[in-house]
């Protein structure tokens, strides 16, 4: 061997063995700061017991598990027949859930309604027209509400959106005004953004024109939605990483048109940022004090997504008007927190005050997570809707005097399909062992099973995962055949251990 390659070579493995030796410092706790739910990695399960035992509602409603096989469960919208549209950025595709027409509880079918689509996530219906916020585009397709099918082609309208980095996903909603409204992430956990569409919430026509920017400052609003009191629009923020437990707070902004919300200049009320704002000059100061300040401070960390007012005349009265939001919980800190779904309500003067409206999916030792919720939907009727990309499940909250079944609408059959075998490629399957092995996968994953992979992924779709791998799981920047064998091992092993009967391919 040249002395070109040796040294190639023991670079190589100290990249490794350093990696390697971070994830096992997190596995172990041994670095301050960092608590991470480790079942988001391949997502964990859940079922109707462990539900009723664990998740706990407010007074007056009555919380059941609607569906438990919506893997990568994202942003939700209902259609005007009732039945519920799941984003699954992961595996590139939406997902319908029949309403529960026979009345246990449940989800009646599901199937998927579209896919091939780039990490699709905000989801919003107008008119007639299924609107999809992809991670670089915007698309919309013709949708019939009556029997939940697509009924024309996909267009995209919207193109050219960044999706590098940190904070890819993109949320849309219609405005009362009429215009569609978009939000885009940093790129980062704090710097100057080369592209000015990050860290923003944009706005458009629905055909996609008159595309601009609407507001700016905001490191990842992914939720947002318009107040039925005063037609204001709401949007939560994600506070910076990496200045401890307790600070910044995450955030809900009032947003207005042209408005600067600080970042990343400023955290909270205005407090200057340590990286970008406390050395700045006069004028970026002044940049700081008129920067718009929250109007209410959720916990550090606790990462507030999807957000909505509740509408429905058939909420009880102390719920009508107020807003939920899901908070999908904290990793940069030493204890776990967030975990839950709050209810935030709004007093004559415009205070706002918070309580808790769903939770139990952080044990009390703040230890064991059940779940993290990620957005909020309700039908006409009231009942509510909470999506888990951790457990990969749609949760159903109602008023316990109206029960959990849908009566006043008719009973349809559900729909199915058989799903159809792996096909497993004996040669892929030995070349992803020898990578699973090089690579020392096991020092995590005895501590974190890998099972219930063929449930959730078809092979593509977890070839697919390694591209986008949720932290701390590193991306190792495999191949297309890298990310293709380890995949069919992953597969096979799982088949084996369990008895299933599959093809393999020679």
């Amino acid at each position: 061997m040249s002395k070109k390659a040796l040294v190639f070579y023991l670079f190589a493995a100290t990249g490794v063995i350093s990696i390697l030796a971070l994830i096992a410092a997190l596995a172990f706790g041994l670095l301050p700061g960092i608590n991470v739910p480790w079942g988001q990695i391949f997502g964990v399960s859940t079922d109707e017991k462990t539900v009723q035992h664990q998740i706990k509602v407010a007074d007056g409603f009555q919380v059941t598990l609607f569906n438990d096989d919506v893997p990568n469960a994202r942003f939700m919208a209902v259609t005007r027949n009732g039945d519920l549209l799941v984003s699954q950025p992961k595996l590139g595709q939406v997902s319908l859930l029949l309403a529960d027409r026979n009345g246990d509880g449940e989800s009646d079918g599901q199937r998927v309604l579209i896919d091939q689509l780039k990490r699709p996530h905000g989801l919003t219906l107008f008119e007639d027209w299924l609107y999809i916020a992809e991670s670089d585009a915007v698309g919309r397709v013709p949708f019939d509400h009556s029997d939940g099918r697509i009924a024309g082609s996909y267009q995209r309208v919207v193109t050219g959106l960044g999706d590098t980095g940190n904070h890819w996903t993109k949320t849309i909603g219609m405005g009362p005004d009429g215009w569609m409204y978009l939000s885009s992430g940093s790129t980062c956990n704090v710097c100057i953004e080369e592209n000015p569409q990050r860290a923003t919430i944009m706005r458009f026509r629905p055909d996609g024109s008159n595309f601009h920017v609407y507001a700016t400052g905001l490191r990842n609003s992914v939720g947002f939605d318009w107040s039925p009191k005063d037609g204001a629009m709401y949007a939560t923020d994600n506070g910076r990483d990496w200045l401890g437990d307790d600070f910044p707070p995450c955030e809900l902004n009032r947003i207005q048109q042209d408005g600067f919300y600080g970042w990343p200049f400023a955290n909270g009320d205005r407090v200057p940022d340590p990286d970008f704002g406390v050395k700045g000059d006069a004028a970026l100061q002044q940049i700081i004090r008129a920067s718009i300040p929250p109007v209410f401070d959720f916990p550090a960390h606790n990462a507030p997504l999807g957000m909505r007012f509740l509408t429905s005349p058939e909420q009880p009265r102390a719920y009508r008007g107020a807003a939920l939001v899901a908070l999908h919980g904290s990793w940069n800190r030493d204890v776990k927190d967030g975990y839950k779904v709050v209810a935030l309500h709004w007093d004559a003067s415009g205070r706002i005050r918070g309580e808790d409206f769903l939770w139990g999916f952080l044990s009390e030792d703040r230890e064991t997570v059940y779940g993290r919720p990620v957005d909020i939907a309700e039908d006409a009727r009231g009942t509510i809707y909470v999506s888990d990309d951790y457990a990969g499940a749609v949760y159903r909250a109602g008023t316990a005097d109206r029960g959990t079944a849908s009566t006043a609408i008719s009973k349809r059959p559900p729909i199915s399909a058989p799903k159809k075998p792996l096909a497993i490629d004996g040669d892929a399957a030995r070349q992803g062992e020898q990578i699973f092995v090089r690579r020392d996968c096991m020092r995590c994953h005895q501590q974190l099973p890998l099972t219930g992979l063929s449930r959730r992924y078809t092979l593509k779709q977890l070839a697919d995962y390694f591209d986008t791998p949720t932290p701390p799981m590193p991306n190792y920047g495999f191949s297309n055949g890298q990310k293709r064998a380890l995949a069919h091992y992953l597969m096979e092993r799982e088949i084996q251990g369990s008895g299933q009967l599959e093809i393999f391919l020679p």
